[in-house]
């Protein structure tokens, strides 16, 4: 659900033309919602600790000599379709890499002060439609 889904939905249980009766099917929405996004988390994580895992691997049969150290890596990331396969593909990785650590660079710099004066602009954007 969109952050604007969410400000549509408090902006509808803030109403007070809303009757209770209209409050069981949006309930039922965030419900689903819920569940997709716990989903989704518990996806991400297992993809994230098994890729931690084989970074680790990786990193461990390096130190202790062994022949082929990227192994665990390779097939971590060949299980996914993400193994480079030529030498362009290659350098294109390297470059979004090269921009990545660019880019979290300038997020770890420190925010500029903002002016007060600032207006600031709401987005409002079509969504859902709540019952009325």
């Amino acid at each position: 659900m969109t952050r604007s889904e969410f400000d549509d939905i408090r902006a509808f249980l803030a109403d007070s033309a809303t009757r209770a009766d209209d409050l069981l099917p949006i309930a039922r929405m965030l419900v689903d919602d819920l569940e997709h996004a716990r989903t989704r988390e518990a996806i991400l994580r297992t993809h994230y600790l098994r890729l931690l895992t084989a970074s680790r691997a990786t990193v461990a049969a390096d130190a202790a000599g062994a022949p082929d150290p990227m192994a665990f890596i390779k097939h971590e990331l060949a299980e996914h379709g993400q193994l480079p396969l030529d030498g362009e593909m290659v350098q294109r990785i390297l470059a979004d890499a090269r921009t990545a650590a660019t880019l979290l660079a300038c997020l770890e710099q420190p925010k500029p002060a903002r002016t007060r004066n600032m207006r600031l602009r709401r987005c409002v954007g079509a969504a859902r439609s709540l019952p009325r």
